[in-house]
């Protein structure tokens, strides 16, 4: 009898294990994946990407639906270089990638504090201007290209990018740009999805 009991205990036991076991399985099983962009990212270090520059994923958006790449560009964001950086980035360490045909909207912002910014696309050619130049696309340029837009000031460039090759998105307020404030953009035909990414080193 004593037996009887005994085995029927550590049948109970073993059934409500199995049964603890299977629902953690399940629970596990629904836990939503984490998203392969949750949280900003870190370059390898390089000649033109210190150790403290990071890609932050929410710069830029993709509207497939319409072909749209809405990044935000924003002046100084640190004190790299004086604050002459648009996104922690200069002298081309940072590249905005697109499709051929697709729309592009830069919502640009000036985070310094002290100094006026502007923002322009630019052909990709040496020496950099020391000012503003004729843009790359139909408005692709802020206003006040001259004089910058001073401290928390924002505006728009809202362009198709119907031509490929390399570019520049290039601070037009003068010196500015040939002091390193600039990073990069790609047209290409041979990509389905906008994308940023950090500049190799020779390419910067």
């Amino acid at each position: 009898m004593r037996s009887s009991v005994r085995l029927a205990a550590w049948v109970v036991v073993w059934s409500v294990g199995v049964t603890g076991m299977s629902g953690t399985a399940m629970v596990s099983a629904q836990t939503p994946p984490v998203p392969s962009c949750s949280r900003p990212t870190r370059p390898p270090p390089s000649p033109t990407t210190p150790p403290s520059q990071v890609i932050d994923c929410s710069w830029l958006a993709v509207d497939a639906a319409t072909k749209t790449a809405t990044f935000q560009l924003i002046a100084g964001l640190t004190g790299l270089n004086g604050a002459l950086n648009f996104n922690g980035f200069r002298d081309g360490g940072l590249t905005l990638t697109v499709p051929l045909g697709w729309t592009v909207v830069m919502h640009f912002k000036n985070n310094d504090g002290v100094l006026p910014h502007s923002a322009e696309v630019i052909p990709d050619a040496k020496p950099l201007p020391l000012g503003p130049v004729d843009p790359a696309f139909e408005r692709a340029f802020t206003v006040k290209l001259m004089q910058g837009l001073q401290a928390r000031e924002e505006d728009d460039l809202r362009f198709v990018a119907n031509r490929m090759g390399s570019f520049l998105i290039f601070c037009a307020v003068p010196g500015h740009g040939a002091a390193g404030m600039w990073i990069r953009m790609a047209v290409s035909d041979t990509v389905s999805r906008p994308g940023l990414s950090a500049t190799p080193a020779e390419r910067s």
